[in-house]
């Protein structure tokens, strides 16, 4: 596991759940308004912690807790990410995924093997327009099917997008929001241009929606799943 940072305390990364974050290494995207991008490539050996030191962490605070994200990065390019969930799991965790969705394989384990219970799922804008914004050359399908797996899992999720020109438009909001229709939950998220992966990209460019924009987009949303956040 490569383990870049834990974030002791979250009271709005689990939904309802006091809980810590888990931070893995490494990404296959690179969307330029990524805000963790110290996560995308892996880091130094140096700046790592080890999987033991966060077990004794969460087996010290199970009187604290009520639940353990795991994000990233993207968690799921993790080869010792089942192992890793079911000893989570030994201490009676709960376990919330933050994902790309981009290895739906993956996600489906999980889910199959009970180690997962909350996913969170970021569509980065309509899946068939990824490049080149957010990786060249990718099959949309991965997206569509990890949407599949897990509005059919039965276990609690959402989808999420961060509302950023030019990547995402009124036109995207509608296409996500149709392919997504009956959600349980869908969240547009606010874009905040600090500390981000690519700032050169925004040079020049009024890359944020005002609130009356995010509003728009809520009530486009809105009309196709069940229930729609703005954060």
């Amino acid at each position: 596991m490569i383990i870049a940072g834990l974030q002791k305390v979250s009271l709005i990364d689990y939904l309802g759940k006091v809980s810590c974050v888990v931070f893995l290494s490494g990404c296959n995207f690179d969307c330029p308004y990524c805000h963790n991008p110290d996560l995308v490539r892996c880091g130094a050996p140096a700046a790592l912690l080890d999987k033991m030191e966060v077990y004794g962490f969460l087996q010290k605070r199970r009187e604290v807790l009520d639940g353990v994200v795991i994000s990233g990065g993207e968690p799921t390019l993790q080869k010792d990410l089942f192992s890793f969930c079911d000893k989570i799991k030994q201490f009676d965790y709960p376990i919330k995924l933050d994902t790309n969705g981009s290895r739906p394989e993956v996600i489906e384990r999980l889910i199959h093997e009970g180690l997962v219970d909350y996913i969170a799922m970021d569509i980065k804008t309509e899946p068939s327009h990824y490049s080149p914004y957010i990786v060249r050359d990718y099959d949309p399908g991965d997206i569509l099917s990890s949407i599949q797996v897990i509005m059919e899992s039965g276990i609690l999720y959402e989808f999420r997008t961060t509302c950023v020109k030019p990547i995402v438009c009124e036109a995207a909001i509608e296409r996500i929001a149709e392919t997504i229709k009956g959600a349980r939950r869908y969240a547009l998220q606010r874009f905040r241009n600090r500390k981000v992966l690519h700032p050169e990209f925004f040079d020049g460019t009024v890359a944020f929606y005002t609130e009356d924009e995010l509003r728009q987009l809520k009530t486009i949303a809105g009309k196709w799943v069940k229930k729609c956040v703005v954060r």
